[in-house]
């Protein structure tokens, strides 16, 4: 029986689509970027809400603020 797989390079293989696995590339990226913000601010306004005598309130402004200027300075 005959051997048809490529033995040369991956580049002579199948065609890339490059725009795709860089649009999917930028989306993980951004993902991890900005969900690491949400859970950085998400554990700053828990500890401000719980160790002080802040309150929910509070604890959920400084979340907002922390989200906005995070995402403001990571954009």
């Amino acid at each position: 029986m005959a051997d048809h797989t490529p033995t040369g390079p991956v580049e002579l293989g199948a065609e890339m689509d490059y725009a795709e696995h860089d649009r999917t590339y930028r989306g993980f990226v951004g993902l991890a970027k900005y969900g690491s913000l949400v859970v950085a601010a998400i554990l700053i306004s828990m500890a401000f809400g719980f160790f002080t005598a802040a309150g929910f309130i509070s604890s959920f402004i400084l979340f907002v603020i922390i989200c906005a200027v995070g995402g403001f300075i990571l954009r």
